[in-house]
């Protein structure tokens, strides 16, 4: 792969993924805040167990407070692993891209522990639209942020090789 494609279109992949994971969060931000608004009144008539924990979500299912937590912890790892990956990308260095590769691996395993909940709570049932968008988001997010994390390792590749073609060290 060439230098520049790589370069171009990882930047290009980090770039959309920052701009998705910023939707997350603000879609995440609002469940949570909306549970918590509403936790007190929808909870008080729940069994124990359920009482207990201090945020029900009052809207999807049962599924939908895992999925809603992972999904905003998988959001705010991304937004921020996107903005130094576009800064190691820029640098095109043997050292950033590896940075920018692990980065990229540690956000993915994220995305595809939210993107799992996601899936289970389609499977489960009803949910809400701005739910149901947040499953799509996070289900994209998750084949984008493979794409990206393959073009940062190709990248890591190509640069690796043109430092041993040239005799220079790691």
């Amino acid at each position: 792969m060439a230098s520049g494609a790589g370069k171009s279109a990882a930047f290009v992949l980090l770039i959309l993924n920052m701009i998705l994971y910023l939707i997350v969060i603000a879609i995440t931000g609002w469940a949570v805040n909306h549970a918590i608004v509403y936790s007190r009144e929808t909870a008080s008539v729940l069994p124990i167990p359920a009482r207990i924990f201090p945020i029900y979500f009052p809207f999807g299912n049962m599924a939908t407070g895992v999925f809603v937590i992972f999904s905003l912890i998988a959001g705010v790892v991304g937004f921020f692993t996107c903005i130094t990956g576009i800064v190691d990308v820029i640098q095109w260095t043997l050292p950033h891209l590896h940075s920018a590769a692990a980065s990229s691996l540690i956000t993915w395993s994220l995305t595809l522990l939210a993107t799992g909940f996601a899936c289970k709570e389609i499977n489960i049932g009803w949910t809400g639209s701005n739910l149901r968008s947040l499953e799509i988001i996070m289900i994209f997010l998750s084949a984008t942020q493979l794409f990206c994390m393959g073009a940062i390792h190709a990248g890591v590749e190509d640069v690796a090789t043109r430092q041993r073609m040239r005799g220079g060290m790691f």
